[in-house]
């Protein structure tokens, strides 16, 4: 999708002596945390909140600079509704305004935006904001922001089975040639690309229900870092840690 290549020569020396073709293309992130550091300096969790989405910031102006293709952030779970509605509501106002107010920044370093996760159920407000940071930033190539909100990788599963079992049904799909690709194909829009390195903070050792099917293969990188605080060197520990990784897909490593 890209030509994302790094926008300043100067690497971090963590990475100046790896060879690009180790980096990954695809870092997914689980954002966790934010409650947390909300709550260890007395703070309401909204307060959290809006420090991740400065970490937000950071991190895609990082892997921007790096020439990473493509950033997908774990915004907004399809359980997070289960959480109070106070907190439903400052989430979706915050992401609303987030996404109103850095379209600007998009466009200027030509960044595409895309939004997986299911539609239905979201305000109004959210929606249409989505919808135009989609559409005015469809043609951008120096990388890609993707966030994840109301979103769950068995609800994806479940939603690509049900849009090929009505082609099916319709007969414009033979269900013995239905492989993979053709089940990739009918994942969230935007959501399809496979994941090279899926990092999570905050500690937890778990995928919590994220792009089940696109991290097959990822790497995974924990970090004990809380999401606010989470930084350029902590993304640069990130893709170090995975270029030492010998990455097999299921065959031997080369001699």
């Amino acid at each position: 999708m890209t030509d994302a290549k790094p926008t300043e020569t100067a690497l971090p020396p963590l990475l100046a002596a790896i060879p690009r073709d180790r980096w990954p293309k695809h870092i997914a992130i689980i954002m966790d945390g934010n409650g947390r550091w909300a709550q260890q300096r007395g703070q309401m969790r909204v307060a959290g909140h809006r420090e991740g989405a400065k970490a937000v910031r950071r991190a895609l102006d990082e892997a921007l600079r790096l020439g990473i293709a493509r950033l997908t952030l774990y915004a907004f779970s399809h359980e997070n509704w289960r959480r109070p509605r106070e907190e439903v509501e400052a989430l979706m106002s915050l992401y609303e305004q987030y996404l109103r107010d850095e379209r600007p920044t998009l466009m200027k370093k030509n960044v595409r935006f895309v939004n997986i996760g299911r539609r239905e159920g979201l305000p109004a407000g959210v929606l249409h904001e989505i919808e135009e940071s989609e559409r005015i930033s469809a043609a951008n190539t120096a990388g890609t922001l993707c966030l994840a909100v109301n979103y769950g990788g068995r609800q994806e599963i479940v939603d690509a089975a049900k849009k090929l079992a009505a082609e099916a049904k319709a007969g414009r799909v033979d269900p013995a040639q239905i492989d993979e690709a053709a089940f990739a194909a009918q994942l969230y829009p935007g959501g399809d690309m496979e994941v090279d390195l899926l990092i999570r903070t905050a500690g937890e050792m778990r995928v919590s229900n994220f792009l089940l099917w696109q991290i097959s293969y990822a790497e995974l990188h924990v970090t004990d870092v809380l999401w606010p605080d989470f930084g350029e060197a902590d993304l640069h520990q990130a893709i170090a840690d995975f270029a030492r990784r010998q990455r097999r897909f299921g065959g031997l490593e080369q001699e």
